[in-house]
């Protein structure tokens, strides 16, 4: 006799596959179950999975981008910073964004029972080499619609940094002042010397970074995060 085992064999859970039309409740089940995948996105339903990241496109950029916020964090207690970290937005969008900074006391976002980032953090950075089509459109909507109050893309491929700030509604994209340096208002301090960060000046952006610290701007967000 053949077993039913044989004819019916057991259910597997079906791996996570570009272009997938999925819940988030069922991308979450997938991607679970595929510990190796390093990177997956959901994105108005559908699935994106990273390719391998180059050296120069992607992982030095990154580096400089984590550098520079994990100098902010360290000098802003109440503030809190992720590196990749999978971001419940809504029920259609889970991304994965390069970095984030968030408010932890009063923020717009919360660490979920287990361990997820639910709701929108204040500020999100990608790195858009091969997917800069995608952070420019359909996430750039995702994260307007959902209320991420800054959104920096850099577009390495085309040498360019993008700021956004949501303004009623609408992401406006921020010019660097006169001398070249763009403040962020969601956090007062955090100051990027746009030409530094293009040109590979790493110190010179953690040396403009450091003035902001020293600002009586940053200097009144700490005590006003601390009070909260």
């Amino acid at each position: 006799m053949i077993s039913a085992s044989a004819i019916f064999p057991p259910l597997t859970i079906p791996p996570l596959e570009n272009g997938d039309k999925l819940t988030r409740a069922e991308f979450e089940r997938r991607y679970e179950a595929m510990p190796e995948v390093k990177k997956a996105e959901l994105i108005e339903g559908m699935v994106y999975m990273a390719s391998p990241l180059r050296f120069e496109s992607h992982a030095e950029p990154h580096a400089y981008i984590m550098g520079w916020l994990a100098t902010y964090k360290a000098g802003t207690p109440g503030v809190r910073l992720g590196d990749n970290p999978t971001v419940r937005l809504d029920a259609d969008n889970e991304p994965q964004p390069d970095a984030l900074l968030r408010i932890e006391q009063g923020g717009r976002s919360r660490i979920s029972d287990d361990d997820y980032v639910e709701g929108a953090p204040e500020l999100i950075v990608e790195i858009a080499a091969s997917t800069a089509s995608l952070d420019l459109h359909k996430k750039l909507t995702v994260y307007r619609r959902n209320g991420v109050q800054e959104y920096l893309v850099w577009r390495v491929y085309d040498r360019q940094f993008d700021w956004f700030r949501l303004n009623a509604g609408e992401y406006i994209q921020v010019e660097p002042n006169a001398d070249g340096v763009i403040c962020s208002q969601v956090f007062p301090g955090l100051w990027l010397d746009k030409a530094a960060l293009l040109g590979g000046n790493l110190a010179k952006v953690l040396e403009i970074l450091q003035q902001g610290l020293a600002s009586q701007e940053h200097q009144a967000f700490v005590q006003r995060l601390a009070n909260d």
